[in-house]
């Protein structure tokens, strides 16, 4: 993307042509007992476009009659040319994606749709904080794979740690649940005991929806972190199926 005439730190959000592709799986792989990872392929791909490392496609499972089954999921990669598109499905107990991605074998097809759109983010920033629960861990993962060499990036993130590649200067921390604790709570604990390194850096946030709203306030409130610097997400709603928050602000 050509940033020559955007400020410093500015967000860029593009618009992406809206359209369906039909895709088939040519790989699936158990990343952790809790992530499944499903590599898809079709020459639809081609001309695919996810300009941003949080990005989300519709994917568009079989419902009950007519009517399908939508939900949101993280390119966690993609590469036009060997038009191929990788989706981590974070597993749970319910629900229509779960169920696909654990079943999902080579020669199955998956229609998706999108992205419509793209926030990016700037690769400017003197250093980085990634903030989430195993729904985030898709967009975690390609943000650490696609910032530049070097460039101080700390992660806070609730689940199974995963192996990821990054040339940046990355300090995971992977806290688990203690059954007691709710997410917000060990987060916020977590960060207490964290930092912020001198510059100006950006602070990235999804989780649960109330999860995010109140790391959000935690950063920008109690912490003084510049709100145009924040970023907070809610990628799931307790309670609701198929509802996200895209931009949680106060």
């Amino acid at each position: 993307m050509d940033r020559t005439f955007l400020s410093k730190h500015e967000i860029s959000r593009v618009r992406h042509e809206l359209r369906r592709r039909l895709l088939t799986v040519s790989a699936t792989a158990r990343l952790t007992p809790q992530m499944q990872r499903i590599t898809l392929t079709s020459p639809e791909l081609h001309d695919f476009v996810s300009a941003s490392f949080d990005d989300h496609v519709k994917l568009i499972f079989p419902g009950t009659g007519d009517t399908p089954e939508m939900r949101e999921y993280t390119p966690r990669s993609f590469d036009t040319a060997r038009n191929t598109l990788v989706i981590d499905f974070a597993l749970h107990e319910a629900g229509p994606a779960t169920a696909w991605a654990t079943d999902a074998k080579v020669g199955d097809t998956l229609q998706i749709g999108g992205p419509r759109g793209s926030a990016v983010i700037p690769d400017d920033f003197d250093w980085y904080v990634l903030i989430g629960d195993e729904t985030a861990l898709p967009a975690i993962g390609r943000r650490l794979e696609e910032l530049r060499p070097g460039v101080p990036v700390a992660s806070f993130v609730i689940g199974e740690a995963q192996q990821i590649t990054t040339k940046t200067d990355w300090s995971p921390q992977w806290i688990a649940r203690d059954g007691m604790s709710d997410d917000a709570t060990l987060l916020k604990a977590a960060l207490e005991n964290f930092a912020f390194p001198h510059g100006e850096g950006f602070v990235w946030i999804a989780a649960e929806a109330q999860v995010a709203r109140h790391l959000r306030g935690y950063v920008t409130g109690t912490r003084g972190h510049n709100k145009s610097w924040t970023k907070a997400a809610g990628y799931w709603t307790r309670g609701k199926a198929d509802t996200s928050e895209k931009s949680i602000e106060d």
